[in-house]
């Protein structure tokens, strides 16, 4: 047991240091102190070759097509994000991972339009809420492949709904070659960032994800610390397992400071995100992990009227014990933005990103997803230049 112990403690250790350089390269670029990190890629193995601060592109380039599509993912890399989150990772019946916003599907595909699958509708609990809809839980792969994505917010982006039913669902599998053909056709590596969606949840079901995950990612090789594969979830506890079961760089997302991760409140931990954020839960944190994800409010809180405020100093703290910072979500639109960045009323209006991105920017993170990386890479060259 102690030699194990020593070995996991070792390997995070490992993990913990790599990513601790791309952190001395955030502060850098961030200061403009000599030798700061360009937007260019530094020549350097794993996390320390991506650019900071990072565009990721959030479920492929969902502000231009329907997420979590080969579209949406293929784009993101054209508009040039330095890592695309391929995807949300949630299981099939037959135990295959799909690349999903949710297990529920009906906003996100044209299952409402098969008459074959009205008898799956159904309302389960999802993480303590009911949920109505459809659930990949309960289709076979072969069944999920029938359907075809559709746009999740049409009201924000009805551009987006003319490419409804042109994509199917794709499979982690998938992903993983697609990786693979995109490295060599482009002669530069393309990195991933999935995640696994509701563990404890799917775990229940006897559909847990993290052997899967790590299952796959031995097939191909990509299971090491220099592997351009990220891991995240919202369960500090899934990103413990995942710490057990293979050596990729993890992170921890972070929702709003008065939440509970659901495998907190599965097992009566009382703490909630403003305790994980504290300098001891970052310390906790950096135990396992080697970055957080938390949400942009946990960075800049808004006022009563939607207005940043003053930056908290969660961005120094998670520096200070050798963790990566990789917040969310940037969009163009106006609901999605600070107030005091909106332009006009219209829901799928755009505003002033630009102001946004070098706001946040500024607090010396080391990263952000976006659904619209083309902006967030012009955003970043303008920052890095004053």
């Amino acid at each position: 047991m102690a030699t194990q112990e020593s070995y996991e403690q070792g390997r995070g250790t490992g993990r913990r240091a790599l990513l601790g350089a791309a952190v001395l390269g955030a502060s850098g670029a961030v200061l403009g102190l000599p030798g700061a990190a360009a937007a260019d890629a530094r020549p350097s193995a794993g996390l320390k070759s991506l650019p900071v601060p990072a565009i990721i592109g959030h479920r492929g380039a969902s502000g231009y097509r329907p997420e979590h599509t080969f579209g949406s993912y293929q784009l993101a890399l054209d508009l040039g994000a330095d890592i695309v989150e391929a995807g949300d990772l949630v299981p099939t019946k037959d135990g295959h991972l799909v690349c999903r916003h949710e297990p529920e599907i009906g906003g996100t595909t044209d299952v409402a339009d098969h008459p074959e699958f009205a008898g799956r509708k159904t309302t389960k609990v999802l993480d303590g809420v009911p949920a109505t809809g459809w659930f990949t839980e309960d289709f076979t792969l072969a069944e999920l492949k029938t359907l075809r994505a559709i746009e999740r917010i049409p009201a924000n982006r009805p551009h987006n709904t003319l490419y409804n039913g042109h994509w199917e669902i794709p499979t982690f599998e998938e992903v993983l070659k697609w990786q693979d053909e995109q490295t060599r056709k482009r002669g530069k590596q393309v990195w991933i960032y999935p995640e696994t969606k509701h563990p404890t949840y799917l775990r229940k079901l006897g559909l847990g994800l993290e052997e899967r995950v790590a299952k796959l990612l031995r097939k191909y090789g990509k299971d090491k610390r220099n592997s351009p594969v990220i891991l995240q979830s919202f369960e500090p506890g899934s990103i413990e397992r995942l710490n057990k079961l293979v050596d990729n760089p993890l992170v921890v997302l972070l929702s709003t400071a008065d939440s509970r991760p659901w495998d907190f409140v599965d097992a009566g931990d009382p703490r909630t995100v403003a305790d994980l954020i504290t300098p001891r839960g970052l310390r906790e944190i950096a135990g396992y992990a080697q970055g957080i994800g938390p949400t942009l409010d946990l960075i800049i809180p808004k006022d009563a009227n939607g207005r940043l405020t003053k930056p908290t100093t969660l961005v120094a703290d998670a520096h200070k014990v050798g963790l990566i910072l990789h917040p969310y979500t940037m969009r163009n639109e106006n609901p999605f933005l600070p107030a005091e960045f909106r332009k006009g009323t219209e829901v799928d209006g755009y505003g002033d990103a630009f102001g946004a991105f070098k706001t946040y920017f500024a607090t010396g993170i080391d990263g952000v997803f976006t659904d619209n990386a083309d902006t967030g890479l012009l955003a970043r060259a303008d920052f890095l230049r004053g």
